[in-house]
């Protein structure tokens, strides 16, 4: 808001107003509240404060009072009462007047302020703008992007948008530690984005902390994916899609989570980068599977929870929930029906391998 007084014109006609107020003891018209609402919004467009704008009326008000013609020829007592009244409720209907189009004016202002921040993180986040032009709209929002930067995504049982407690609870949180400083919180498509420089790394990690416990009454995200750091523009770009890599992922493969960090699962890319070479593995170590009783489905669970729980088998016969006996059967299952056995290190390679990428393909849901 501008500093020192706020100028006479935006007065309008206001002593005319009450001047005929005083000695008529009418309402404010219409078109005259039009006129009070449209000089709120300008003073608000011009920078001043609605306290100003209402202290110079108020103060207008005080210094026409005694020479009104209504409160200056009233003939009697009761006459005065009655235009101090009129003049009351005519002054009271002009601060509502001019509050209205003040606020009509900071609303739009905010929408448009909003609008400009949206295109900027859609740009940002898609590399959709010149980058040097992206660099310099960057320092508005407190971005350098000339260093190195980092974003995590959170992802929760239900879309975040700007408003979501969680994201109001994650951006005071932040903001109350670290300031604004180099760091963007904003939403994108029902999930919660973070963008902060390489040398504020504890940033994303108390993201991730807040995103996954925002507190009690409040619903954590799911998974909080991190990607690794790039520099510049164009890095922001690089590390958004890491994340939004990982949490595909992380939905595809039931990854435990809650945080995940892009630099911890690059070898599902390579994995995916020849598809028809993966599935050709797929089908030809995993597809005998298919003939047993109750299809691939249990044996190829097996493979995951026996290759999660680092071969012990009373640990994962217990994250399957059945015996150690069913487990053993399972193994020599597998092994009958593939040829590979899970207790020889480069066949069970092999195996995990075939079973990660039934994963990423969603087999056998999914046909190859």
């Amino acid at each position: 808001m501008k500093r020192g007084g706020i100028p006479g014109h935006f007065l309008g006609d206001y002593a005319g107003m009450l001047a005929d107020v005083s000695g008529t003891g009418r309402l404010l018209r219409r078109p005259e509240l039009d006129a009070l609402r449209e000089l709120g919004e300008r003073a608000a467009e011009a920078g001043y404060g609605l306290r100003e704008l209402i202290g110079l009326y108020l103060g207008e008000t005080r210094r026409l009072w005694g020479s009104l013609p209504g409160v200056a020829r009233a003939p009697s007592a009761a006459a005065v009462a009655r235009t101090d009244d009129a003049l009351l409720g005519a002054v009271d209907a002009a601060i509502s007047a001019l509050g209205e189009g003040h606020e009509r004016a900071q609303h739009l202002a905010v929408r448009q302020e909003e609008a400009v921040r949206r295109e900027f993180i859609d740009d940002l986040l898609y590399g959709r703008s010149d980058l040097g032009r992206l660099a310099e709209r960057a320092e508005r929002f407190g971005l350098r992007l000339a260093r190195s930067h980092a974003v995590a995504v959170a992802e929760g049982d239900e879309p975040y948008d700007d408003v979501h407690p969680v994201v109001r609870r994650v951006e005071r949180e932040l903001i109350a530690r670290f300031g604004e400083h180099d760091v963007l919180l904003t939403t994108k498509d029902g999930r919660l984005v973070c963008v902060a420089a390489s040398s504020e790394r504890v940033i994303l990690d108390a993201f991730a902390k807040y995103a996954e416990w925002p507190g009690t009454g409040y619903s954590g995200a799911r998974w909080v994916a991190i990607g690794r750091e790039h520099p510049g523009a164009g890095g922001v770009v690089l590390s958004y899609e890491e994340a939004l890599g990982a949490l595909e992922l992380a939905e595809r493969l039931e990854l435990p989570g809650p945080v995940l960090h892009a630099g911890d699962l690059l070898v599902f890319p390579v994995l995916l980068r020849d598809r028809a070479a993966m599935s050709d593995l797929v089908r030809t170590v995993l597809g005998p599977l298919t003939t047993s009783r109750g299809g691939a489905g249990p044996l190829l669970e097996t493979l995951t929870a026996c290759a999660a729980a680092g071969y012990v088998n009373a640990e994962a016969a217990r994250r399957l929930k059945i015996s150690v006996r069913t487990l053993s059967y399972r193994l020599e299952r597998i092994k009958t029906l593939t040829g590979y056995d899970p207790g020889d290190a480069l066949q069970r390679f092999t195996l995990e391998t075939a079973a990660m990428g039934a994963r990423l393909l969603g087999w056998p849901a999914e046909p190859l």
